[in-house]
């Protein structure tokens, strides 16, 4: 089924649902083929993301984060969650 259009969270939301079950079912997001759920959930997040036509990018030029993710912050030792 192809992901839906627009930029409501909504939206998004059932686009990262559609290619997580997509995941689930065959084992592959399109072409790739993602080594954990947790990693189809990232590539899934920002497919998504870039349909809608919004970035998920941190501020400082990171990588595509969700509120699921632990990061380890350049000037901490310990994992902080990102909301």
């Amino acid at each position: 089924m192809p992901l839906k259009k627009g930029s409501s969270q909504k939206t998004i939301s059932g686009n990262i649902g559609e290619l997580v079950r997509t995941f689930k079912k065959s084992g592959k997001i399109g072409t790739s083929k993602p080594k954990s759920k947790e990693a189809a959930v990232k590539q899934a997040a920002a497919i998504a993301y870039s349909t809608a036509g919004k970035s998920r990018k941190m501020k400082s030029g990171g990588s595509v984060q969700g509120p699921f993710m632990e990061v380890l912050r350049k000037d901490a030792k310990k994992k902080t969650k990102i909301y």
